[in-house]
């Protein structure tokens, strides 16, 4: 097969993905790499930026494994493939073969990373929608459910129903829970931004503000927008966000 096709590589170790990044160059000129990414919160941003053909994913990760892909993704708005990447033979391997989702165990082996590319130029409409909606069913990862705030060495993860806002200054974020409790993250509003683009319950309605719209109770027009959430918190809307936020609302409405 000829057809140029854009790949993403997410892995966490820097020597894996320089290797299969030369493979790639070597066994399958048709694939560009793109970009490559160290963990999947990364990777998914170079995802939305590059809108890529294929990616090549690593599973065993630390924070978001590669099978928590379909936790950031409505399967309507797929239109890439996956080929996952691990060195382990483990219980995933055997639901991968039980979905028909490709994958190569580390160290990969030329002739079969050339086989899963032909493959996936083969059966590209396979390689899609219905990939991230098996991991969705299998691995039980619906879009959107819960949020990891990386906090020291630990990972807390919080229902995305229990958030209400993040609000950013500098290099931290201050995640206000709906039962009160403030959570300071060592990661700029940004970083939330990037992991939470999928996820239409949220949006960034101010340089300083990302909400939850499903705990809006009131929204005014004075002073060029304003929003209350649970508790009574007041939040400006931006003037350049206030459409998508109306059309948000509109959504969630009866």
């Amino acid at each position: 097969m000829s057809n140029n096709l854009n790949a993403i590589i997410i892995d966490d170790e820097p020597k894996a993905r320089l290797l299969l990044r030369a493979m790639l160059e070597d066994y399958c000129p048709e694939i560009t790499v793109v970009a490559d990414a160290p963990e999947l919160v990364s990777g998914i941003k170079a995802i939305n930026k590059y809108k890529p053909d294929l990616i090549f994913l690593d599973i065993e990760m630390p924070g978001y494994s590669g099978l928590d892909l379909g936790q950031f993704f409505d399967v309507e708005s797929v239109e890439f493939g996956i080929i996952f990447t691990t060195a382990y033979n483990n219980h995933a391997i055997d639901a991968f073969k039980l979905m028909a989702i490709d994958y190569l165990l580390k160290p990969i082996a030329p002739n079969l990373l050339q086989a899963a590319v032909n493959r996936f130029q083969i059966q590209r409409n396979r390689f899609s929608k219905t990939q991230v909606q098996a991991l969705q069913t299998h691995f039980g990862q619906r879009p959107a459910v819960k949020l990891g705030l990386p906090i020291g060495q630990s990972v807390r993860y919080i229902d995305h129903s229990d958030i209400l806002l993040f609000k950013g200054s500098g290099a931290y974020t201050e995640v206000l829970l709906a039962d009160g409790e403030k959570v300071l993250v060592s990661k700029n509003l940004g970083y939330f931004e990037d992991t939470l683009q999928n996820v239409q319950t949220f949006l960034r309605v101010h340089k300083s503000f990302i909400i939850n719209v499903e705990h809006i109770t009131e929204y005014k027009k004075s002073d060029g927008g304003v929003v209350y959430l649970k508790h009574g918190t007041e939040v400006p809307v931006s003037p350049d966000k206030l459409p998508q936020l109306l059309n948000l609302l509109q959504q969630n409405s009866l």
